[in-house]
């Protein structure tokens, strides 16, 4: 592979050769990318979708993250709301913007990161659109399979519910922090958490077969996603103590607190982007793995931990509300 070649060393089509080997085609797919547009199955008859986006020096940084960072992080990041309704994803679409300079592989890799996460899901990446820009950005839409279920919706939670979280809660925002401290060296957990971020994303349908009344994907922070949950159920939701509920959390970011001088639970209670999936479950369910309590669903408005006002910031919003 020449490495010195760049995107305006390339025609249009030149760089979709480039792409298209890496990224998978799915199992639901019946016209793959080549035409005007591609033809999924969609058995349910209803399609689930959702659009994110990540701009480059907004949502990452090319000096930390590769190409295969990016792709990746921009998969996790659409499918775990597909997850969070019940669904299981089938399709993603990818819209990309580069600037010219950009080298050919940083591309590539974007492809092989999606191929990586979609592949083994049998989710396919089935077409999009390529444009030039001063920056790189990365818009995908996912599409989903209800599979004959109900979505669930951030509305449904009662009081007398169990409120129970699936995945970690605090590592990515860690992560964060320590690159822009320049001191990756202290916590490399946390830097691949920020980076390569995972989801629980079979736990959404689980969820789903379990009876969960409510749920979303955990991306701004737990106390901010967790207000929206309230909001929408017009509920009170009150989380354990963080000492109990995220306990496993804590102790493993602990090294990495240290290191940049925060308190964890900051990053537990404040840190987006882990694409975990917070739930409400009627008390008495059984929680489906890996879903575990943390906390209380009663009625009232807002959130609280351990019956009290947080005192932690409440997480990501994108215009500092």
């Amino acid at each position: 592979m020449n490495d010195d070649l760049r995107v305006s060393d390339l025609s249009e089509e030149q760089l979709l050769a480039r792409i298209f080997p890496h990224l998978p085609v799915g199992a639901g797919t019946l016209v793959p990318p080549g035409d005007d547009a591609a033809v999924v199955a969609a058995p349910d008859g209803r399609v689930v979708v959702t659009t994110d986006v990540l701009v480059e020096d907004r949502h990452f940084r090319r000096a930390w993250s590769s190409g295969q960072d990016v792709g990746w992080r921009a998969a996790v990041q659409n499918l775990a709301d597909v997850a969070a309704m019940g669904a299981r994803p089938t399709s993603l679409v990818v819209a990309l913007a580069v600037p010219g300079d950009l080298p050919v592989a940083w591309v590539e890799g974007l492809a092989r990161g999606l191929g990586a996460v979609c592949g083994p899901l049998g989710v396919g990446v089935v077409g999009g659109d390529l444009s030039g820009g001063p920056v790189v950005v990365v818009a995908v839409a996912a599409h989903g399979d209800l599979e004959g279920r109900a979505p669930v919706l951030r509305s449904g939670a009662r009081p007398g519910d169990v409120v129970a979280h699936a995945g970690r809660c605090g590592w990515s925002a860690a992560g964060l922090a320590l690159l822009d401290a320049d001191r990756a060296d202290a916590g490399a957990d946390a830097v691949s958490a920020h980076l390569r971020p995972t989801s629980p994303l079979d736990a959404g349908p689980a969820a789903a077969d379990a009876g969960a009344t409510a749920m979303l994907d955990i991306s701004d922070g737990l106390l901010r996603d967790a207000g929206r949950m309230a909001r929408a159920s017009g509920v009170q939701v009150d989380l354990d103590e963080p000492g109990d509920a995220f306990a496993a959390d804590l102790a493993g970011l602990a090294p990495a607190a240290a290191a940049v001088g925060v308190d964890p639970v900051a990053w537990v209670l404040g840190g987006g982007e882990d694409h975990g999936l917070l739930a409400t479950f009627p008390a008495g369910t059984v929680l489906p793995a890996p879903f575990r309590r943390v906390g209380t669903v009663r009625a009232g408005t807002g959130v609280l931990v351990a019956g009290q006002m947080p005192t932690v910031a409440p997480g990501w919003d994108h215009f500092g509300g």
